[in-house]
């Protein structure tokens, strides 16, 4: 699959994949943050999500086939993967199975457990599926719609990253609404590490999100030996986005050690 992505900078590749809902466009920033200091950096849209394409085949054997399909169409050198939330599953899924593709891996508040399904991602879906963009004209209509089911608005500003005119004019979803649907119990699958990831490792997570706990330490611990937990307070899943600084400056420290 042809992944649309954003490239930044020159210097030593580095893939940053984005999480359930998320968009290339909402790591711009950091990317470029990133390729001041020396970096190529490779902004994906995983399929289903953006500008990629869509496909009714949803899960983390897909995902990581198109990353593994990127990196090799770009002729990237052990590149470093980041990767946030559905993105960070993919990137420690393709270290543990390709460990001498990469050389350093970054994961943003998930564990390799399985989860048990959330409500909360059912209920955006839901939201989402309910719009009718047939008489919307401006983007405030599309939030009053949101808010029936989502209070927060940071969410919801989240979730409108990705409304966008088609060619008729008309507010329409990027990412596939309905593949995400179908398949969205498999999001929440558990990665299993047969023989475990040696090269350097950084973990971060919000000291106010539940995506990883304390008990999921000792497993982090066994498939990457490698490994450096920063825990950001005040933050939740959305810690580069809560934290900017402070994530950035784990992240640099990481990449220059």
């Amino acid at each position: 699959m042809q992944l649309f992505y954003r490239k930044y900078g020159e210097g030593q590749p580095l893939l940053i994949l984005h999480g359930l809902f998320g968009i290339s466009d909402n790591w711009v920033n950091f990317g470029k943050k990133l390729a001041e200091q020396g970096f190529e950096v490779y902004i994906l849209d995983q399929r289903n999500h953006g500008q990629s394409p869509h496909s009714p085949n949803f899960n983390y054997l897909a995902l990581v086939d198109d990353l593994f399909e990127f990196i090799d169409e770009h002729e990237l050198d052990e590149p470093i993967i980041l990767g946030h939330s559905m993105g960070g599953k993919v990137a420690m899924r393709f270290a543990l199975e390709n460990p001498n593709y990469i050389s350093k891996l970054i994961v943003v508040d998930i564990s390799l457990r399985q989860y048990p399904p959330r409500d909360y991602h059912k209920k955006v879906i839901a939201a989402m599926q309910k719009m009718n963009f047939s008489n919307v004209k401006r983007r405030e209509e599309v939030d009053a719609v949101l808010a029936e089911a989502i209070d927060s608005v940071r969410v919801r500003q989240f979730i409108m990253k990705n409304l966008y005119r088609n060619e008729k004019g008309e507010f329409a979803w990027r990412l596939c609404i309905s593949a995400i649907a179908n398949n969205i119990d498999f999001m929440f699958d558990g990665i299993e590490a047969a023989s475990p990831f040696l090269k350097p490792t950084l973990l971060v997570r919000g000291a106010l999100s539940d995506y990883v706990l304390d008990s999921d330490l000792p497993d982090f611990q066994n498939a990457f030996p490698a490994l450096l937990l920063h825990t950001i307070p005040n933050a939740s899943h959305w810690v580069h986005a809560e934290e900017p600084e402070l994530f950035y400056s784990y992240v640099i420290d990481f990449l220059k050690a």
